[in-house]
């Protein structure tokens, strides 16, 4: 099983992604990978996105797929029976660390401030998502907590784009920033996966 750390080092942006319909899965995630982009965080946030994850594991085997939106228990046990190999929450509960740390599955907690950063660090997680990082205060927010927490390594997602991921990804506490900004809904919905292997290779290049 890869660590967070292997997977957080893997690529320096994690697209996040939303399927509405399950048969774009497989052909926008080989997109991604073609273009660079290896690690996948495919969400629960519709009812396709435990199948995708299923379908890419077994379609795109170069692919590192997560779970994103994972919210309970539940979910982590729908999440890793998928296939996943990680999981990302936007937030973290006592009940969902618990759950992970019992599976040992790598696990990806969103944090908002410095003592929710704390909470996690007392069970020896070091490795969060920063979330919502543009409305939590972005690189200033960042910088400061880099200088209390070290140990701390993130991964911003929320607001960051292709005009500011080069700047969180310079922060020595940033590993890797996720974001959505290779997946148009215009390319998507004209299946245009040329054109997004396209941008996950300029993604690739930060």
């Amino acid at each position: 099983m890869k660590t967070i750390e292997h997977i957080m080092q893997t690529s320096p942006v994690i697209p996040v992604i939303v399927i509405d319909h399950l048969e774009d899965a497989v052909p926008m995630a080989q997109a991604l990978v073609n273009g660079g982009l290896k690690v996948l965080e495919v969400t629960l946030r519709t009812e396709h996105g435990l199948a995708a994850i299923a379908e890419i594991k077994q379609q795109v085997p170069e692919a590192i797929v997560g779970a994103g939106t994972v919210i309970t228990p539940e979910d982590l046990a729908a999440s890793v029976a998928a296939g996943a190999e990680f999981l990302v929450s936007p937030g973290s509960t006592q009940a969902l660390v618990d759950a992970a740390l019992a599976q040992s599955v790598p696990l990806l907690p969103g944090v908002a401030t410095p003592s929710e950063a704390m909470s996690l660090l007392a069970h020896g997680i070091t490795y969060m998502k920063f979330f919502p990082a543009q409305a939590a205060g972005g690189i200033p927010m960042l910088k400061s907590i880099a200088g209390p927490l070290p140990q701390i390594k993130f991964c911003p997602t929320g607001g960051v784009s292709e005009v500011n991921a080069a700047d969180f990804l310079a922060l020595d506490n940033v590993l890797c920033v996720g974001g959505t900004w290779m997946l148009s809904e215009f390319d998507i919905a004209t299946k245009n996966w040329a054109v997004i292997e396209q941008k996950a290779a300029i993604a690739a290049s930060y």
